[in-house]
């Protein structure tokens, strides 16, 4: 009975995994750090300003009573800022 209880208690270990590196993604981060390197130069980029100062239109009569999603107040806020002629590029 001895025997038996020995062959119960070895353990055996799992085999290691190889470690690989996929080609792809050396390629990405050297990519990345070239053009990190190039930006810092140029200028910033969001060259485009808003000013609702001195309006007086109401809420409502940019969007209109009813109720709407998200989208359609966006998609309404930019024809009233290209309608008034609000937006300036820096």
């Amino acid at each position: 009975m001895a025997k038996k209880r020995a062959k119960a208690k070895k353990k055996t270990r799992p085999k290691a995994r190889k470690k690989t590196k996929p080609k792809a993604r050396k390629k990405t981060k050297a990519k990345a750090r070239k053009k990190t390197k190039a930006t810092k130069s140029k200028k910033p980029f969001g060259g485009y300003s808003i000013s609702f100062k001195g309006r007086k239109e109401t809420l409502e009569a940019v969007f209109g009573s009813v109720p709407i999603t998200p989208s359609e107040m966006t998609k309404k806020i930019w024809t009233f800022v290209k309608r008034r002629k609000l937006g300036k590029r820096r």
